[in-house]
């Protein structure tokens, strides 16, 4: 009944409720992204942020479950059980890894601001692609019922609040 607890150290519990901002930049909606396996949330709901800067954080505590081989993508799964999918870029698989940084491994717990990835615009510009960081709620058995909060944001400000 309270699986959205997470148990601490210390025995007190924790309710996950929140994500921050993963990356600085503009918030926008999922559906505005020009990706339709993004925009039309076949692999879940979500949001995207258009990057200022290079350096995708977590969003909270969690554990990493993936790592796509060509550093472009990262799983993390929220210590509520919801799996999250943070996609940096548009096509940017195709570029092998090459502009991408990864700082984590498949397994390790990270803490909520801990750097995940960083990435390079300007390969990514060069590469022809988008260089917008989408966030997804995957593989989840419950569907979610979320706030997004949309427009300008930086790094640790509340961005996705009630799931």
């Amino acid at each position: 009944m309270f699986d959205f607890l997470k148990k601490k150290g210390d025995g007190e519990s924790t309710p996950v409720t929140q994500l921050k901002a993963y990356v600085s930049g503009e918030a926008i909606d999922i559906a505005d992204v020009k990706d339709g396996m993004f925009s039309e949330k076949m692999l879940g709901d979500g949001m995207a942020i258009r990057p200022s800067d290079e350096t995708v954080v977590a969003p909270c505590d969690g554990e990493i479950t993936v790592i796509a081989e060509t550093k472009h993508a990262i799983g993390l799964q929220v210590n509520n059980g919801l799996q999250l999918l943070i996609h940096i870029g548009l096509d940017t698989v195709s570029m092998n890894g090459r502009g991408f940084r990864v700082f984590v491994k498949t397994g390790q717990k990270v803490s909520a601001g801990q750097k995940l990835v960083s990435f390079s615009k300007a390969d990514i510009a060069e590469a022809g692609y988008s260089d917008t960081v989408i966030l997804v709620f995957v593989e989840n058995e419950k569907e979610v019922q979320s706030s997004f909060h949309y427009g300008s944001v930086e790094v640790g400000k509340t961005v996705i609040t009630d799931f």
